[in-house]
């Protein structure tokens, strides 16, 4: 996974509110992901647009975060769900 990737949530996830469990959730085929506030907060940032380099430094940012920290920590988090098919890479 390289900085200039691109995540996007593939066809059929998406991002909810789940308002009986009160908790932010990542919807897949045939799965529920419960969302703790750094996932969700990584997943507001994936549009299909931004890079990976470029997500991390607005959570840098938002945060107040060192870049280097919150890049190497985004990638961990999306090629789980990478792995999991819950989030798909382009390499433009």
């Amino acid at each position: 996974m390289t900085p200039e990737a691109i995540p996007f949530l593939p066809r059929g996830v998406r991002t909810h509110f789940d308002a009986v469990r009160n908790t932010p959730v990542l919807l897949g085929p045939e799965r529920v992901l419960m969302l703790d506030q750094i996932g969700d907060a990584v997943l507001k940032e994936v549009d299909g647009e931004s890079s990976l380099d470029a997500i991390s430094a607005r959570l840098a940012a938002a945060y107040d975060a060192p870049q280097a920290d919150i890049v190497e920590d985004v990638c961990e988090y999306l090629e789980d769900l990478v792995n999991k098919g819950l989030v798909g890479l382009r390499h433009d």
